[in-house]
């Protein structure tokens, strides 16, 4: 099964204030979510900042992307959020990755503010909008299913089923 990332902004710039009720309801969340990944993934949460600007890291993979890294940039820039607590809003981190994949620095930081790469994270954002994806993750299995937020294993492995008896043999 392929995996093909789109960019998705939960809070963009120019969003209201978030309420400090919800807020605080993403705080309570948070135990339950790292007991989640630790006994149902193996996986260790050491999440960065709340509240960043994640478009720059948007945009970084639609350039990495273009050159054949963009699983790769992905890949590195979530495990730079989730398990080193990086802030993925720093455009000297981003470069770092990428130049740790193997791209050109100076180029990749230029990528960061070129309209064409903009327009690429906005079109993925429309198509979101436009299906009705309101949270992350949200995975589209066999573009039939859509199982939004973090769920528990049983429930991904119940839609891949579903999706493997339609297939068939």
């Amino acid at each position: 099964m392929a995996i093909t990332w789109h960019a998705f902004e939960l809070r963009p710039k120019g969003s209201p204030p978030m309420p400090p009720e919800y807020r605080a309801r993403i705080t309570a969340a948070q135990p339950r979510l790292e007991a989640m990944a630790r006994q149902q993934y193996g996986l260790e949460i050491n999440r960065g900042p709340f509240g960043i600007d994640s478009r720059p890291a948007l945009i970084g993979e639609k350039y990495a992307d273009a050159h054949g890294l963009g699983a790769a940039y992905h890949d590195a820039v979530a495990a730079a959020y989730w398990q080193h607590a990086k802030s993925i809003d720093d455009r000297q981190l981003l470069a770092d990755i990428a130049a740790s994949l193997g791209l050109e620095r100076d180029a990749f930081l230029a990528a960061l503010d070129d309209p064409a790469y903009e327009r690429e994270v906005d079109d993925d954002i429309a198509f979101a909008h436009s299906n009705g994806m309101t949270g992350v993750p949200a995975l589209v299995l066999a573009e039939k299913y859509m199982v939004m937020g973090a769920q528990p294993y049983k429930v991904l492995e119940q839609v891949v089923r579903q999706c493997e008896d339609e297939a068939g043999p």
